[in-house]
């Protein structure tokens, strides 16, 4: 079973680095249409956020914000900081099922992130050498930094609840795997809590507490996110709806409308 490759089909990440070296004064960063890793790979480092909290780094730390959010970066000449530093963007925008599972912000010191020492040993070689393709090889690298941090989030239970909770629960992740591969599946409860090994019962409760919607309005969000995805790529609505497991394009655009506030050509609209 495969808890990430689904999502990751769906909702592919994609990094550009834009900073490596050292680092002195303020950043100030906006929201803008991406989020943003900062990897501090030497020296000292002050992080505020949109609410002006300010978090001191005093030792190599990643900084994930997997949304876009304000924030600021401050160093002075006597921190000699070093930093390496991307933008992260995701097919389906910003806010799609992956990056909403997560806090507006994650920073660790790296030396709590051992899965990563390898990938982080050949980033820092590669962001302060002159390689030629070093650009390239940054984003890749740093696409992949991405996708081992994933997996550790979900190998250390280190969320507590919403979807990333569930995929580290080896009974819940079982069935929500198997909504993200079949969206088009009529689901029951009972189908999900039979491949889940639990009674029906416990599965929907222990399911809510844990990712904290009902397994029939995570189905449905999924299937909207989706939903939302495809339009952005310009299918038609009517075979969207197939392929979300909706049997005309007006129940889904009943669903939509529930689930967003507005009707699927009207969020297109929005969002052109």
């Amino acid at each position: 079973m495969d808890r990430l490759s689904t999502l990751l089909k769906h909702f592919n990440l994609h990094a550009a680095t834009y900073h490596q070296g050292g680092f002195c004064g303020v950043a100030d960063v906006a929201e803008g249409d991406y989020g943003h890793v900062h990897l501090l790979r030497s020296g000292r480092l002050s992080f505020r956020d949109e609410h002006n909290q300010a978090i001191e780094l005093t030792e190599p730390s990643l900084v994930l914000l997997i949304r876009p959010l304000q924030h600021q970066l401050v160093a002075t000449e006597a921190d000699e900081a070093e930093l390496v530093c991307a933008t992260l963007s995701f097919d389906g925008g910003a806010n799609n099922p992956l990056t909403m599972a997560l806090p507006p912000y994650i920073i660790k010191p790296l030396r709590e992130l051992p899965d990563l020492h390898g990938i982080l040993e050949w980033l820092f070689e590669e962001a302060f050498g002159d390689e030629c393709g070093r650009d390239v090889v940054l984003n890749r690298l740093f696409e992949l930094m991405m996708i081992q941090l994933l997996r550790h989030l979900i190998a250390s239970r280190s969320i507590a609840s919403g979807m990333m909770a569930g995929l580290a629960n080896p009974r819940l992740s079982r069935a929500l795997t198997s909504i993200h591969n079949e969206p088009q599946r009529n689901w029951t409860v009972a189908d999900l809590a039979g491949i889940a090994s639990m009674s029906r019962a416990s599965f929907a409760a222990h399911f809510r507490q844990t990712v904290g919607v009902t397994p029939a309005d995570y189905l449905a969000n999924w299937r909207v996110s989706l939903a939302q995805k495809r339009l952005r790529e310009g299918r038609p609505i009517a075979l969207i709806a197939d392929e979300v497991g909706y049997e005309s394009p007006s129940a889904l655009a009943r669903t939509f409308r529930r689930k967003v506030g507005v009707s699927p050509s009207e969020w297109i609209q929005r969002t052109a």
